[in-house]
């Protein structure tokens, strides 16, 4: 019936249906061979906690793919801001140092969060995770490909539009000056001034 089958036993009469089961869970009151043949052995024979397990291990492999979600989300942002900045502007928009501090909360803290997290009771009606099942799907690709976009331009509206916003002190325009000439370079074009002439 393409389902996941677990099965709790103590016998060596359980050995055969443990080999065959997707999971198995021997009890520490049972037999050597039930316990040396089963997945998990329930120390103090809690059948509760088989139910804890599933839990646990759903809510381990939904974090891990938030957190994948949360860091390729990101990864992507960034790297196209910079690339983008630095093809459109002269300086890439994200200094080293803020390309650091965003890497240590983006790994750091999203990793103790999702790390963390308890499972809800409600996970236990989460349909089991399949061996073709893939982390991220088709569903979690479309979200990050639409919170990129949406983050890239946020970006580039706080850089282009944010000094008449928010009335910000910054310039898209560097002077670059050598010993003989002075350049101004405005949007990745480098001009000679006058005074560089």
């Amino acid at each position: 019936m393409n389902k996941k089958v677990a099965v709790v036993g103590d016998g060596i009469n359980d050995v055969e249906v443990f080999k065959q089961a997707d999971v198995s869970f021997a009890m520490n009151s049972g037999c050597d061979l039930a316990k040396s043949n089963s997945s998990f052995i329930l120390i103090d024979d809690d059948f509760e906690a088989c139910m804890r397990g599933v839990m646990w291990g759903r809510n381990i492999y939904n974090n891990i793919r938030r957190f994948l979600q949360f860091q390729i989300t990101i990864n992507f942002a960034v790297i196209v801001t910079v690339f983008l900045g630095s093809l459109f502007l002269t300086n890439s928009p994200l200094s080293p140092v803020m390309l650091l501090w965003i890497n240590l909360v983006m790994d750091l803290l999203a990793a103790i969060s999702l790390g963390t997290e308890p499972p809800q009771a409600s996970i236990i009606h989460q349909k089991a995770i399949t061996d073709e099942e893939i982390i991220l799907n088709k569903v979690i690709w479309r979200q990050i490909y639409a919170i990129v976009i949406w983050e890239i331009l946020v970006m580039f509206i706080i850089i282009y539009l944010g000094k008449p916003m928010f009335d910000l002190h910054y310039s898209t325009s560097t002077q670059v000056e050598d010993h003989t000439k002075t350049y101004t370079t405005t949007f990745g074009l480098v001009v000679p001034t006058a005074e560089g002439l």
